[in-house]
């Protein structure tokens, strides 16, 4: 499901002493079937956009087009239920909003919500307790036993079964260990791929917008100053420090190789193991040469 974002400005608290304006003119389009990254620093309007790409927030100005629908601002909007069931989003530390006595109550509650029969969403929860890594036997634990890394599974899993055709994550891995890390967002890419899910990626993480995005976004001061591939995107060291981002370290590490070799590599590796098999091959053609 296509989303885009047309000329979108918002403020808080309009037309009052605290108004503060969050996002300027900002253009942008999410293709479906896509896996975008949007990168900034804390206040640089991230968290915002997020909260327009299921209608939680509508556009001070502008208009945001989700699928069919399209958000337009200052137009009263009606039965916005198919558009939050479409847009599932992950936000930080999920498992806050776990609630229910069991795990498998926590997951067919939003389903069920929407119409779903309890019959279907009990179903829904058998497979994608599996599906996150988790055993059936949790399913009938309270969610306030599992560790918080089972807790974050369990809450992924309640999204999932609302069957959204859009994924957003806001920051999904905070406070994970690395392994928890890789995980977790080895699961949303296996997602991502199988199930043809339109992914949002909200993150400050160079290295996860590189090896899984095929397409990025950078929000500065609420404008979005720059759009591209991550190989477009992070070849311009300069351009991304001039609002404060650092290049994923492998990007880094390559530019520091490439100096010490005296050569420029023969692509811009965006993960260890791209750059581990560009290094390899560099190796084999300069020992056939010989």
């Amino acid at each position: 499901m296509d989303i885009e974002l047309q000329k979108v400005s918002f403020a808080y608290a309009p037309g009052t002493p605290f108004e503060k304006r969050a996002l300027f003119d900002v253009d942008l389009a999410i293709p479906s079937d896509s896996y975008q990254a949007i990168i900034g620093h804390t206040g640089s309007g991230k968290s915002t956009i997020l909260q327009h790409l299921n209608a939680l927030l509508k556009p001070t100005e502008g208009s945001v087009r989700i699928g069919d629908r399209t958000i337009h601002a200052g137009k009263k909007e009606n039965d916005l239920r198919p558009v939050r069931q479409k847009v599932g989003i992950v936000f930080q530390f999920p498992e806050h909003q776990l609630f229910e006595e069991t795990v498998l109550k926590d997951i067919i509650f939003g389903p069920m919500n929407f119409g779903v029969s309890e019959e279907e969403a009990i179903n829904r929860a058998h497979t994608l307790i599996k599906l996150v890594g988790l055993p059936e036997s949790v399913l009938e634990k309270s969610p306030f036993d599992l560790s918080g890394g089972q807790m974050r599974r369990v809450a992924i899993a309640g999204v999932l079964a609302m069957e959204p055709e859009v994924i957003v994550l806001d920051e999904p891995t905070a406070g994970l260990d690395p392994r928890g890390r890789t995980e977790i967002m080895e699961l949303f890419y296996q997602l991502h791929r199988e199930r043809h899910l339109t992914t949002i990626l909200v993150t400050h993480s160079m290295e996860d917008a590189a090896r899984y995005a095929d397409r990025i976004a950078i929000m500065h001061e609420g404008h979005c100053v720059l759009t591209g591939t991550p190989e477009e995107i992070f070849s311009n060291a300069e351009e991304l420090e001039n609002y404060r981002l650092e290049l994923p370290h492998v990007v880094h590490f390559q530019h520091e190789l490439e100096q010490k070799i005296g050569r420029k590599l023969p692509k811009l590796c965006l993960t260890e193991e791209e750059l581990a098999k560009t290094i390899a091959q560099l190796l084999r053609e300069e020992r056939d040469g010989q």
